[in-house]
């Protein structure tokens, strides 16, 4: 079994039992308060395997699936021995990393909750961005295929103007630097993917 097909598995089987178990869900979620007052450090990495609601669920889990596959076909040439790790360091760099700014921001507010693994998701999609950049994505309500660097531009713009207006209960802040991470921590493994990234869109 992939690595990504593990994660699925896990993390849809516990999302999965704590929607139907309160208390379960309750002391895997993100609070920023208990983190910080409690020293509930184990949130920052348990709140990415339970979920809003099954919706929610199948959406990352079916991100991850559709690019996950191209993340670890492309560590697996570039990195031989080291794959694994490198994948396993990326989805939990993303989940970690990604939700440090709504600590920042919340760890005095009891009230304050997330959950699901978007960050680390994001930071997936988009370390397949930089690994193959000629890649389309095509959603059901769009008929024509959308380059992938296109599509990350848009999904950047898109997850910063709806982190500043702050009006719905999306975590738009954990989508955004989640998907930072992954740029950054898979150029950082291999710089020479920049130059690489730049002649295959056309700009080198």
């Amino acid at each position: 079994m992939s690595i990504t097909l593990f994660i699925i598995v896990l993390t849809s089987i516990i999302s999965v039992y704590a929607l139907s178990n309160e208390e379960v869900f309750s002391k895997l979620k993100f609070n920023a308060y208990d983190a910080r007052h409690s020293n509930h450090w184990y949130r920052f990495f348990t709140y990415g395997f339970v979920h809003a609601g099954y919706i929610h669920l199948f959406i990352n889990m079916f991100v991850l699936y559709s690019f996950g596959a191209v993340v670890e076909y492309h560590f697996q040439i570039y990195f031989p021995g080291k794959a694994g790790l490198y994948y396993i360091l990326l989805y939990a760099g993303g989940l970690i990393l990604s939700v440090i700014p709504a600590f920042g921001k919340h760890k005095n507010d009891v009230f304050y909750n997330a959950v699901g693994a978007s960050g680390a998701v994001a930071a997936v999609l988009f370390s397949s961005i930089i690994l193959y950049p000629t890649g389309k994505i095509l959603f059901l309500f769009i008929p024509v295929p959308i380059s992938a660097p296109l599509f990350g531009l848009f999904y950047l713009g898109y997850e910063y103007y709806m982190a500043k207006r702050g009006q719905d209960n999306i975590g738009h802040d954990a989508h955004l630097w989640g998907a930072i991470f992954g740029v950054v921590f898979t150029i950082a493994l291999k710089p020479g993917l920049v130059p690489v990234f730049l002649q295959q869109i056309g700009l080198l």
